[in-house]
C-alpha cells in the first residue's frame, strides 16, 4: 500500500511538473472567495508558480489586495540597502484593524506579571515570514496565496475576530529579486528538469543573502542590518504567539516542520515550548497527509542559536516554527523523489501556512496563556539568580559600548548608562561610557543568552554557531553584578532616541604644529581614510610620546600634517574638525614637535599611503566573508573598495591597488599564473590580506610562508556502529565558537587595543602554525583557548598556542594571514580593528623580519 501511495505521489508531482496549474490546485476545498479581491493572476498576468515572482511584483500584489479588502492593512516598515520597501500586511476584521493600538497595548501587558489581562478575549497573533533566503522562493510565492486566501475567503470572516495575522511577503527583498531575475531569465517554455541547466545554477554570490551577502536568518539577535531591525521592531510591537519561518532545503529532500532534534534545544528555551511546537506539528502532519506530501520532523535541524527566525521567538514566550521545503530551485527539476515542480513546492508551503492558522485558531487561549505564564515565571527566575545585572564598557572607546547598548535596546530591553566612574574587582568602568542591563525584566532569558558563556552541552551537533557572548564579541570589559552593587550604582535609563554616539572634536586651537589622533576609537580608520583623501600627510607613530601638558599618546597614534591639502591653518583646522565630528573621534592640536619620548620627526614614525583596495570576489570566494569585509569598509568606514572578480587577475590589473583582500574560499581557479601574478605584486610592496582557504592556496603555490597543523585524526578501528557515523563525524566540526587569544599590542596589528587579552571567533578546523619568527606572530591562541561554545576535545591540541595572525614577508611587501574571522556577521566589533590595522598599517610592518 505504501509503495502504491508513493508511486501516486511521484505521478502527481510529475504531472504538475509538466502542466500548468490554476488556483484550485493550491486553495483548500470548501471555501468561496470574494470576487472583489483580485487573484494573483489578475494582477500579475500569470498564475502562481508559472514564473518566480519578483519583489516589485510581490509588492504590487500586496498593495492591490490591501486596497481591495477591508480585512487588510499594509504598512511599510522600512527600506533595504537597495531601497526596496519592506512591508507587513495586518489581516483581521475591520473592527480589529480599527483598534490595533489597543490590541498591541493589551498584548504588552502580558510581559507584566502584575497586569490584569483577559486571556479569554485576547486575539491570537501569528506572524508569517517568507523567504528570508532569497533563493528559497516557494515561501514568497506562497505568500501570494496566503494574502489572497486570508483576504478573500468568505468562511473565515468570523474567525478573524479572534485572530490577527501579520504577513511579511519577503523578509529578504534584495536577495529574492536577485534570484527571481536569474531564474526567470533562464527559464525555457519547454521544461525538462535537467539539473545541469543554468536555471538551477545561479551566479555568484547567489540570491540567498542580502545586498552585502549576509544571511539575514542569522541576524535576528545581532540586528546589524536594516531588514533585521525593521522586522524585530514589528515582533517587539506585536509579541506574536506563533512565528512562521518558510525556508527551502536540498532538492532530494521532502518537507520538514519543527520541532527539531530534542537534544539540540537551547537550555534557556522552556520545555513547554517544545511541547507546544510538537502539538502544532500534528496540525501540519494532518494537512500534509491530506494532500499526500512526504514530511518529517525532530531530525536534522535544531533550536539552539537565538539569531534565527524560528528560534528567536522561543525565548520570548512565543512559538517559532521552521518549515523546510525541498527546493526545485527553478521551475522544474529532477529529484530522487521524481520530478519536483515549483508549483508543488509552493503548495506544500501554503498548506503548512493553513495548518498553522488552524492551530492558532484552536489553540488561541492556550497560546496566550503560555505567553502570560512564561513572563510570570520570569519574576521567580530572576529572584533566584545571583546575577542581578550585567555591566559592560570600554575605558578608551565609547563606540563599541554604544553599539552593544544599541543592539540590546532593539529587543525591548531596558539599558542604563553609568553616571560616574566606578571600579569593580579591579576593573574600571567610566561614567557615560559604560552600561548596566538589569536582569530583573521581562527579557531576562534573552539577556542571559546574550551575556552567558557556555562550554558544556547536551548534544555536540549544531546547525549553526554554539556561542555568541556579546561582550566578548565587542571586546568589552564586563561582569555580572550582585544586588548590592546594582542598588548602589548611579545610573540613568537610556532609550533608542536618547542613546547617542558623541560627535568627535578637535582639542586645541588652529595653527597647530601637527595634529594627533589616537587609534583606540572604533571609527579611527574612517577618520584616517578621510584625512588622507583630503590630502593631509598622515603618519603612524610606532613609539609612544608625551606633550608638554602631560598628555601621553601611545603606539598607533596618527600624526596629521598639511601635506598636499593646500589649506591654510584655519581651513586645515576646520576640515580636520569636520572629519573628527563625522567619525566620532577626538583629534588633538599639538603646538610643538619637541615631545617627550619620540619627537614628531622621529624615524620611528612612518608615512602612510592611502589604501587603494581590491576585494577578490566571484568563483570560489566565500561570499559571506567577502560580504562581511565589504560591509565593514563600505558602511562603517565609508571607504571605497573595488569588488574584483578573480578572473580579472592578470596583466597590469593589480597595479592600481596597494591592498588586496582575499576572504576564505577556494582559489584553485587562479592557477599557477594567478599565484605568480599575486606574488609579483606583493614583492613590489603590496599588502595581501588573506584568510583560511586563501592562505592554503598561497602556501601551496609558494606565494607566502604559511604552514598548518593537522586537525582531528580519522576514526580508526575494526568496526564502528554505522548508526553513529553522522553524530561522531559531525561532533568534530567547529561550527562557531569563541576563543582566548593573546595580542601583541606593540605590533601594528595590535595598535589601538588596550590590553593583550582578546577573544576571537572561528568556525572551521583549519589550524595555522605560528611562524618560526617570533616577531611575526602578533596574535596567538592561549594554552587554554576555549572561551565559550563547543569544541571537540580532539581539536583542542590543534588550537593550543596556535597562530591566529601570522605575517609573511615577500620582497618589499607582506602577506598578513588570518586564521579566524575578524568581521564575523558584522557584530564582531572587537576584532574589526585588527583587520583595519592590516589594511592601514600592513605597509609599515618590517618585511625584512617577517619571512
Amino acid at each position: 500500500m505504501k509503495r502504491i501511495l508513493f508511486s501516486l505521489i511521484l505521478s502527481l508531482m510529475t504531472l504538475v511538473g509538466y502542466a500548468q496549474v490554476d488556483l484550485s490546485y493550491y486553495l483548500p476545498k470548501g471555501y468561496t472567495y470574494n470576487p472583489a479581491i483580485p487573484t494573483p493572476e489578475q494582477v500579475l498576468g500569470y498564475q502562481v508558480g508559472d514564473w518566480h515572482v519578483t519583489h516589485d511584483q510581490l509588492y504590487m500584489y500586496m498593495k492591490a489586495v490591501a486596497a481591495a479588502s477591508d480585512r487588510v492593512m499594509i504598512q511599510e516598515t522600512g527600506r533595504t540597502y537597495e531601497k526596496r520597501p519592506q512591508v507587513v500586511l495586518t489581516i483581521s476584521t475591520p473592527a480589529n484593524l480599527a483598534k490595533l493600538d489597543q490590541i498591541k497595548a493589551d498584548r504588552a501587558k502580558i510581559r507584566d506579571p502584575n497586569a490584569t489581562v483577559d486571556i479569554q478575549k485576547m486575539p491570537v497573533v501569528m506572524f508569517m515570514g517568507y523567504s528570508v533566503h532569497g533563493n528559497e522562493p516557494s515561501g514568497a510565492n506562497a505568500s501570494l496565496l496566503a494574502a489572497y486566501h486570508f483576504a478573500a475567503a468568505n468562511e473565515i470572516e468570523s474567525e478573524l475576530e479572534n485572530i490577527v495575522l501579520l504577513l511579511d511577503p519577503a523578509i529578504n527583498p534584495d536577495g529574492l529579486n536577485r534570484f527571481a531575475s536569474w531564474v526567470n531569465s533562464h527559464k525555457a517554455y519547454n521544461l525538462n528538469g535537467d539539473p545541469n541547466g543554468a536555471e538551477y545554477n545561479e551566479a555568484w554570490p547567489r540570491g540567498r543573502t542580502n545586498h552585502y551577502w549576509f544571511d539575514l536568518n542569522r541576524d535576528w539577535l545581532p540586528v546589524q542590518h536594516p531588514e533585521s531591525r525593521n522586522r524585530v521592531k514589528v515582533f517587539q510591537e506585536w509579541l506574536p504567539n506563533i512565528h512562521l519561518d518558510f525556508h527551502e532545503m536540498g532538492t532530494n529532500s521532502t518537507f520538514f516542520f519543527q520541532p527539531g532534534v530534542p537534544s539540540r534545544v537551547h537550555p534557556l528555551t522552556p520545555t513547554k515550548n517544545f511541547e507546544l511546537t510538537e502539538k502544532i506539528g500534528t496540525y501540519h502532519a494532518k494537512a500534509l497527509d491530506q494532500i499526500g506530501s512526504l514530511y518529517y520532523n525532530q531530525e536534522g535541524y535544531d533550536d539552539f542559536y537565538y539569531g534565527k527566525g524560528s528560534t528567536y521567538p522561543d525565548v520570548q514566550g512565543a512559538i517559532g516554527i521552521l518549515f523546510e521545503q525541498a527546493s526545485s530551485r527553478g521551475h522544474l527539476q529532477e529529484s530522487a523523489n521524481g520530478m519536483l515542480s515549483f508549483p508543488f513546492t509552493i503548495r506544500n508551503q501554503f498548506t503548512a501556512n493553513l495548518s498553522s492558522y488552524q492551530a492558532a485558531k484552536e489553540m488561541r487561549i492556550e497560546l496566550n496563556q503560555w505567553m502570560k505564564d512564561f513572563y510570570k515565571g520570569i519574576a521567580t527566575e530572576t529572584a533566584a539568580d545571583m546575577n542581578k545585572a550585567y555591566i559592560f564598557g570600554s575605558k578608551e572607546d565609547d563606540a563599541r559600548s554604544f553599539h552593544l547598548a544599541d543592539l540590546i535596546l532593539q529587543h525591548n530591553i531596558k539599558v542604563f548608562t553609568l553616571n560616574e566612574d566606578i571600579t569593580l574587582n579591579g576593573t574600571e568602568f567610566k561614567g557615560k561610557n559604560a552600561y548596566i542591563v538589569p536582569a530583573d525584566q521581562p527579557q531576562y532569558r534573552l539577556i542571559k543568552a546574550m551575556f552567558e558563556t557556555r562550554t558544556t552541552f547536551q548534544d555536540s551537533l549544531f546547525y549553526d554557531i554554539s556561542a555568541w557572548t556579546y561582550p566578548m564579541a565587542f571586546n568589552l570589559d564586563y561582569m555580572a553584578l550582585n544586588s548590592k552593587i546594582l542598588n548602589l550604582a548611579n545610573v540613568s535609563e537610556v532609550t533608542k532616541s536618547s542613546l547617542k554616539l558623541a560627535p568627535g572634536k578637535v582639542i586645541g586651537n588652529a595653527g597647530a604644529y601637527q595634529y594627533a589622533m589616537e587609534w583606540a576609537d572604533y571609527y579611527a580608520p574612517k577618520a584616517a581614510y578621510d584625512l588622507m583623501e583630503a590630502g593631509f600627510l598622515v603618519r603612524l607613530s610606532n613609539a609612544g610620546f608625551s606633550v608638554p601638558d602631560g598628555k601621553t599618546f601611545g603606539r598607533g597614534t596618527l600624526l596629521i600634517g598639511a601635506g598636499e591639502s593646500k589649506l591654510d591653518a584655519q581651513q586645515m583646522h576646520q576640515k580636520i574638525s569636520e572629519i573628527a565630528q563625522a567619525a566620532h573621534v577626538d583629534i588633538y592640536a599639538l603646538t610643538s614637535g619637541y615631545t617627550s619620548g619620540a619627537n614628531l620627526g622621529s624615524t620611528t614614525i612612518s608615512p602612510l599611503e592611502i589604501p587603494k583596495i581590491a576585494l577578490l570576489v566571484d568563483g570560489g570566494v566565500d561570499s559571506y566573508e567577502a560580504g562581511e569585509i565589504w560591509h565593514l569598509l563600505d558602511q562603517r568606514y565609508e571607504m571605497p573598495v573595488t569588488l574584483l572578480p578573480m578572473d580579472a587577475i592578470g596583466g597590469n590589473t593589480l597595479d592600481r591597488y596597494n591592498v588586496i583582500l582575499m576572504p576564505d574560499g577556494r582559489y584553485n581557479s587562479l592557477g599557477k599564473s594567478g599565484a605568480a601574478t599575486l606574488k609579483s605584486w606583493v614583492s613590489e610592496g603590496g599588502t595581501l590580506i588573506a584568510k583560511g582557504g586563501a592562505l592554503q592556496f598561497l602556501a601551496q603555490n609558494e606565494v607566502g610562508n604559511f604552514t598548518f597543523r593537522e586537525g582531528a585524526p580519522a576514526e580508526k578501528g575494526l568496526q564502528k556502529s554505522y548508526a553513529d557515523y553522522e553524530n561522531t563525524t559531525g561532533a568534530k566540526v567547529t561550527g562557531g565558537a569563541i576563543f582566548n587569544a593573546k595580542l601583541d599590542i606593540t605590533h601594528p596589528i595590535g595598535y589601538g587595543y588596550e590590553k593583550p587579552e582578546i577573544h576571537t571567533f572561528r568556525n572551521d578546523n583549519l589550524f595555522m602554525e605560528p611562524s618560526e619568527n617570533p616577531y611575526a606572530n602578533p596574535v596567538v591562541y592561549t594554552d587554554s583557548p576555549l572561551a565559550s561554545g563547543y569544541l571537540h576535545p580532539s581539536n583542542l591540541e590543534g588550537l593550543k598556542n596556535g597562530g591566529v595572525v601570522r605575517i609573511s614577508g615577500v620582497g618589499r611587501g607582506r602577506i598578513i594571514g588570518f586564521a579566524d574571522n575578524m568581521n564575523f556577521r558584522a557584530f564582531w566589533f572587537g576584532t574589526n580593528k585588527m583587520y583595519a590595522n592590516a589594511i592601514f598599517f600592513g605597509q609599515t610592518i618590517n618585511g625584512g623580519t617577517t619571512r
